[in-house]
């Protein structure tokens, strides 16, 4: 665990911010006994909805995805920034919910027994257009709600909260409901909010600003359809944490209070962050106050929750052996994946990865449903693969690339010449959706072991580097990489194959760990 490059757990009893350094955009929340559970947006990769737990708000894994393949129309082909936006999670009923919206599609949901298990199949809540970041509630009268915010894109609507009153089994909405705050003078962009109450008032929290420019916002009322009065109660102020934007609140066994939200890191996509928060006048106080100073700021280094005890340090897998019968669950595809594009049985300990075509209209790889990818785990790190290339067919080419709005692949390709006797090229390509150039190739005689690198520095730079048969990794004498984030995420990283030749590369493991800085 050591050598993972970002461990937020300092052993000491404190922890640093982001509590997880990857790309778990719009962070939901809760506590069900001793377990939290967190889950974020996932848009259009695939499985879909993760599922993280911890013992302490601090030390997290990733257990499980709440959609494993996307049912509506369209998801065959990736979906670059459409899906699922923003969800919710709750724990009503003796079951866990999940809502979110489809800014194409409406309000979507679906439950479960044990977190880690089985999904209900997706419920659509209530279809239209626009209808996003939506938070459901029920209270102590039995009654249920369920606030929304609007994709202007969509809707035509900015800045607006909408509640609207729910089914008790949370399968429909009764009315279109009311808005309950117009942000457009005092919060503009207001999104993302999270219904509660507490001591008699409703509280909604809710970010606005901007993702990468804004605030916290809490309102409060003593009815659940207001008046709302409304606060700001973080800001980024003279930290270097921009936004801070929408999460969730969650309450300790111990009294404490917690909030957890994103950081837009650019590259490295939306990043999660933990603040201290305490209450003041039933007003909540998060991160901390400068003197004078009436909203409070994130914090970077803070004691850890009170849970009672201490647990192991942990943070989500992002290495592979490819030793399990299963696809790891840091791994994700463009689209809904297919049995066809890999297998992990032909040859046990390793991951085949089938050449797929690209889609007929595409050119070069953004628009290819088969990479499969996982997210930055890190502000900087070291990647490396071993594969084996032997498998790749006349015009196939498989091996690492990062990827956003902007790529980078390192890869073999087979040239003609026959299924096996072909020559091998290693090369070097960056792309878009525009298309893909190659910036550096070099001949490749047969080995017996191919390792590709990438080190990715605190600014995103990417530097590519490969060793042949064992021996230490040479640098690509180019420019380094600087890495893009994707459509409303991250940049992410892996592995691929494509090609009409009808091959497949193998790849024995993946591995991140520290940056060593051989290949610079």
């Amino acid at each position: 665990m050591t050598r993972h490059p970002w461990v937020p757990d300092q052993g000491d009893g404190t922890y640093l911010n982001p509590i997880v350094h990857a790309d778990y955009s719009d962070p939901d929340v809760i506590r069900v006994g001793s377990d939290f559970y967190m889950t974020a947006s996932s848009f259009g990769h695939l499985p879909g909805l993760p599922i993280l737990h911890s013992r302490d708000l601090v030390n997290w894994k990733l257990i499980n995805h709440a959609v494993p393949r996307m049912p509506l129309d369209g998801y065959d082909l990736p979906r670059h920034g459409n899906g699922i936006w923003a969800p919710s999670l709750r724990y009503h009923a003796g079951k866990y919910w999940i809502y979110y919206g489809d800014p194409d599609v409406g309000i979507l949901m679906t439950t479960a027994d044990d977190p880690a298990g089985e999904w209900s199949p997706l419920h659509l809540v209530k279809p239209g257009k626009g209808l996003i970041d939506v938070c459901p509630f029920w209270d102590e009268d039995g009654r249920a709600y369920l606030i929304h915010a609007y994709a202007h894109s969509r809707s035509g609507i900015k800045h607006k909260l909408n509640l609207c009153s729910m089914s008790a089994d949370g399968k429909r909405l009764l009315d279109e409901g009311r808005i309950v705050f117009n942000g457009t003078e005092n919060h503009p962009t207001l999104e993302g909010p999270k219904l509660y109450k507490r001591n008699g008032y409703y509280y909604i929290f809710a970010p606005a600003g901007g993702v990468a420019t804004g605030w916290q916002t809490v309102f409060r009322s003593t009815s659940i359809w207001g008046p709302y009065e409304d606060k700001i109660v973080l800001h980024q102020g003279q930290t270097p944490v921009n936004g801070p934007h929408q999460g969730g609140w969650v309450e300790l066994e111990s009294g404490e209070s917690w909030f957890v939200h994103f950081q837009d890191k650019g590259p490295y996509g939306r990043v999660v962050h933990l603040q201290p928060m305490h209450w003041d006048n039933d007003w909540p106080v998060m991160g901390e106050r400068r003197q004078g100073e009436a909203i409070g700021e994130p914090v970077l280094h803070c004691r850890k929750p009170d849970v009672g005890r201490i647990y192991p340090v942990e943070v989500p897998v992002a290495s592979d052996e490819f030793d399990s019968p299963k696809l790891g669950l840091q791994w994700q595809w463009q689209a809904n994946p297919r049995e066809s594009w890999y297998s992990l049985s032909e040859r046990p300990g390793r991951i085949r990865l089938y050449a797929v075509p690209a889609p007929a209209e595409a050119s070069g790889l953004y628009l290819s449903p088969n990479l499969l990818l996982q997210k930055f785990p890190a502000p900087e790190f070291q990647a490396e693969c071993e594969v084996d290339p032997a498998g790749l067919n006349a015009g196939d080419s498989g091996g690492l690339i990062v990827f956003g709005y902007r790529y980078c692949r390192l890869a073999v390709r087979r040239s003609t010449g026959g299924d096996a006797n072909g020559p091998l090229t290693l090369f070097l390509a960056e792309g878009d959706k525009t298309g893909e150039k190659e910036i550096w190739s070099s001949s490749l005689r047969a080995t017996e072991s191919l390792r590709l690198r990438v080190e990715v520095r605190s600014d995103a730079s990417c530097s590519f580097g490969y060793g042949l048969d064992g021996g230490s990794c040479a640098a690509i004498p180019v420019s380094a990489f600087p890495a893009s984030e994707g459509h409303w995420v991250g940049a992410k990283l892996g592995l691929f194959a494509t090609g009409a030749g009808g091959g497949y590369m193998e790849s024995d493991w993946f591995r991140l760990s520290k940056r060593t800085g051989t290949t610079e």
